[in-house]
């Protein structure tokens, strides 16, 4: 088998995780374009998010992680500083996720959707409370993911031109 250089591999990294963005703002637009969010809507909007998710996740926990803590200083560790917050503000708006995800499945809103049932009548009392982890979690993510990115990048062009 072929050991591909250091460089290569950074490229190829720096290539899947770019492809992510687009996958993502995709992903965003999807749900916000959407009048009624059926079950057809999400899954949609998942294939795209999922897509993104696993072109970033991916190169991360193969390449990435193994490789921090030989290098963990300056700008790498502002990276992983980033990364780990982005990631951080993915699992607090997943944790409403699950509660709206809960809730809509319950009454049966995803397969036969009715625009005067209010998501905020059907789930529990705190369901506003959840609404917003979702909010803040997505804006959280994407406004580090952008900052690990841009730091990302800025170490490749370093290290690599």
């Amino acid at each position: 088998m072929v050991a591909l250089s250091d460089a290569t591999i950074a490229t190829l990294v720096l290539v899947a995780v770019s492809l992510s963005f687009p996958c993502f703002l995709y992903g965003a637009w999807i749900m916000i374009d959407a009048e009624a969010v059926t079950w057809g809507v999400l899954t949609h909007h998942l294939k795209f998010i999922g897509t993104g998710l696993t072109l970033t996740t991916v190169p991360m926990l193969l390449w990435m992680v193994p490789r921090l803590f030989d290098q963990l200083a300056g700008a790498a560790a502002i990276h992983a500083f980033l990364g780990l917050q982005a990631y951080a503000m993915l699992a607090f708006g997943f944790t409403g996720i699950v509660r709206v995800f809960r809730a809509k499945l319950e009454h049966d809103l995803y397969h036969d959707y009715d625009e005067d049932v209010l998501l905020d009548e059907i789930g529990s009392d705190r369901m506003q409370f959840w609404r917003r982890r979702i909010r803040i979690g997505v804006f959280g993510y994407t406004f580090f993911w952008i900052l690990a990115y841009v730091v990302g990048v800025s170490r490749y062009a370093i290290k690599y031109f």
